[in-house]
């Protein structure tokens, strides 16, 4: 069979290649047509018809500056669609760019797998009527997802989170931290994770204030997370930090303690047991809080939270986000402050909501089964 795959993100390209792995196995006649990344293009073993780091652009600002882009990043997807005549499209999250392929994919009447769900419990909950229209079935990666979906009349499967998976396989080969250290030339002491998300715009809002929180623990060095396709002048022009750029996952893992902007990284760091605070700054203002609050409707916005249905990470939302307070939350979580055990028992108590399925490999059966009918 020939799936048409479509990511917007970094965690996307990770998540579609270990999913295109495991369609392989189910189906050995299987083509690929995708917009992705390299582990896709590893994985799939041809090139993508849009590379993710073309379509990643955050916020409304950065979308209305490249709108030409956007869409003709879709008309592309689109006439792909239409041209390969995929036996199923399957969406992992990016929910602006994806749910309009969805309509079209359903429009040639291609059946539409969704792995891994947009964040609609969080907001923008209008887009579950566009998911119950053009979605033939939907797998969730967090357990929490079936009761909200089924409150809209909506049956979905929860497959396990890939990251627990991911992170298992990776532990047996996970670095020292002398190992670690002497791979990235850095200097023999404690690290303090720098981890600023994926994508230019956070990347700017995110990093000035974990740096300057990371110059009140001098017992640390503080190491920046680099994302791939994030190019190194956008960190040099912020500091002289060093930055370790693909290895995210391993960094944190040698790390003390880790500083996040909210995201997957926040539940790796929760899986690996990394001590950590959320920050995510965006434009900081006390008005964009309080309409933020008013227009989410979960009480929290970290996965760790989210899945352990209480705070266990502290989040330092917009102007909260300030180096003074983050500091301060930082200083209880390290090892020896007065909330490092109580983080690292919560930790275990999230790990255990998330269950053993492996999820792409699940998803992959589920998806090659229901084809096959």
């Amino acid at each position: 069979m020939k799936y048409f795959l479509s990511v917007g993100e970094a965690s996307g390209d990770i998540h579609a290649a270990e999913l295109i792995k495991e369609l392989k196995k189910v189906d050995t006649n299987a083509q690929f047509v995708y917009l992705g990344g390299d582990l896709m293009r590893e994985a799939a073993g041809c090139e993508p018809v849009v590379d993710y780091r073309d379509m990643a652009y955050m916020g409304f600002s950065e979308v209305l500056r490249n709108l030409d882009k956007v869409f003709g990043n879709l008309r592309r997807a689109k006439e792909a669609l239409r041209q390969s005549c995929p036996d199923a499209l399957i969406l992992i999250d990016y929910p602006s760019f994806n749910l309009k392929l969805a309509k079209a994919a359903h429009q040639l009447g291609i059946p539409v797998f969704y792995y891994i769900s947009p964040k609609v419990w969080a907001w923008k909950e209008y887009r579950v009527k566009d998911i119950k229209k053009y979605v033939t079935k939907l797998y969730s990666i967090l357990p929490f997802e079936v009761e909200f979906f089924k409150k809209h009349n909506y049956d979905v499967t929860y497959v396990g989170n890939p990251s627990v998976e991911e992170i298992e396989q990776r532990m047996t080969s996970l670095p020292s931290v002398d190992d670690f250290i002497n791979q990235h030339n850095l200097e023999a002491r404690p690290i303090l994770a720098l981890v600023p998300g994926s994508r230019r715009g956070e990347i700017r809002n995110n990093l000035p204030i974990m740096i300057e929180v990371a110059k009140r623990f001098p017992q640390y060095q503080a190491v920046i997370a680099g994302a791939p396709g994030i190019d190194a002048s956008i960190y040099s022009g912020m500091s002289k930090l060093p930055v370790v750029t693909g290895v995210t996952f391993e960094l944190m893992s040698v790390a003390q303690a880790a500083l996040v902007t909210s995201g997957t990284a926040t539940l790796e760091a929760a899986l690996l047991h990394t001590p950590q605070v959320v920050c995510y700054r965006a434009n900081g203002s006390k008005f964009s809080y309080n309409l933020f609050k008013h227009i989410l409707k979960i009480p929290f916005v970290s996965l760790p939270n989210l899945i352990a249905n209480r705070e266990i990470v502290k989040e330092m939302l917009l102007h909260y986000c300030e180096h003074e307070g983050v500091a301060l939350e930082l200083s209880k979580v390290i090892p020896g402050g007065e909330l490092h055990e109580t983080q690292q028992t919560d930790y275990a108590y999230m790990r255990s909501r998330l269950g053993s399925n492996k999820a792409a490999e699940t998803t992959a059966k589920l998806v090659y089964k229901k084809l096959s009918k």
